[in-house]
């Protein structure tokens, strides 16, 4: 046990060695444990971590990266965690980076398009990180960043796709999965309700939506304006049913605004599907469960998450600049939220 230190004094840190005397270990072992070498047997690890722990001492972190050459740690910036994509991406994140031995640095955005990204970018940058992932900033650009220039940094859905490698979500072919099933059951007046301006996977689904019509020989239906959030489809839900009556079907950008408008349209005595069928996109696990349970693109949020960490790592030591970019496939999945086109 560390001696107390005299009164009016403050006692020392415990080192390295006050760590090895308590649990009958080298020095050496307590620094593979703190190194989470795999050469360490499991009864004398944890008899390590319980001396750690009784005598709060922490491992010099900057000296690690000094002999190792890395701190273990990833820096995360993203913009909205409570939105459920956000959410999923940022916890594949950190289970993909656990199981390669890192730790993760969380940062919220909320305002990328001010001086909030920068300042992120500059106070991870001073932290010990070893590279950076940044799963939203809205609309901000490269110019918004300041980052040493030796740091990696990967991207997923947003408009620094361009400037980093990156690793998204096929969004378009997931549209035209969605808006090919419901033209096959005859619908002709298909809207959308979409998500904010400010994402690059919002505008990316409407872009599909127009361009689906368009190559159908179909009019452009109505686009009513959302957030993402249920309550953002219930409002636009009202609306397609008090502004644009002839409507059928009605894709919405996620599954939350797909709740909100189905809601809408039950008070509004418009049956789903008979009267109009409605989809989601992201595929979240409560779609299979709202009434009548929502078609939808699926989305593997935690495959984008993995293949953040694992592009970001393949970056990590690596010279060559490099602005590869890997997508994830959507999936459709056909549930009883859509059906024939009403005969009018």
């Amino acid at each position: 046990m560390t001696p107390s230190a005299p009164r009016g004094r403050i006692a020392p840190a415990p080192s390295i060695e006050d760590v090895a005397r308590l649990a009958g270990v080298s020095a050496q072992t307590v620094s593979r444990v703190s190194r989470d070498a795999p050469n360490v047997r499991p009864t004398t690890r944890q008899r390590v971590l319980d001396a750690m722990n009784q005598l709060g001492y922490a491992p010099n972190r900057a000296a690690r990266a000094l002999r190792s050459g890395t701190f273990r740690t990833i820096g995360v910036i993203t913009q909205n965690p409570e939105r459920t994509g956000e959410n999923l991406i940022t916890a594949g994140i950190a289970s993909a980076a656990e199981s390669r031995g890192y730790s993760v640095a969380l940062m919220r955005v909320s305002h990328p398009e001010t001086g909030d990204l920068q300042e992120a970018g500059v106070r991870l940058g001073q932290q010990t990180i070893d590279g950076l992932i940044i799963v939203q900033a809205g609309g901000a650009d490269r110019g918004s960043l300041l980052l040493p220039t030796s740091l990696p940094v990967v991207v997923s859905d947003s408009r620094l796709i361009n400037d980093y490698p990156s690793v998204v979500a096929d969004q378009d072919r997931g549209v035209r999965d969605v808006m090919a099933h419901l033209i096959s059951l005859g619908h002709r007046s298909i809207a959308h309700i979409a998500g904010p301006d400010d994402s690059r996977s919002a505008l990316q689904r409407a872009a599909a939506w127009r361009s689906c019509l368009h190559e159908a020989g179909l009019p452009e239906g109505p686009l009513l304006p959302g957030d993402w959030s249920a309550h953002s489809g219930y409002r636009a839900g009202l609306r397609l049913v008090d502004e644009h009556p002839g409507a059928t079907a009605v894709l919405c950008a996620n599954d939350e605004s797909a709740f909100g408008a189905i809601r809408a349209l039950h008070e509004r005595h418009r049956r789903v599907p008979d009267d109009v069928s409605v989809t989601g996109f992201d595929g979240i696990p409560l779609s299979e469960f709202c009434s009548p349970p929502l078609t939808t693109a699926h989305l593997d949020f935690p495959a984008i998450g993995a293949g953040l960490v694992d592009l970001l790592l393949s970056r990590i030591g690596s010279p060559a600049p490099s602005l590869e970019r890997r997508i994830v496939p959507a999936s459709l999945v056909v549930r009883d939220s859509t059906g024939p086109a009403p005969s009018r």
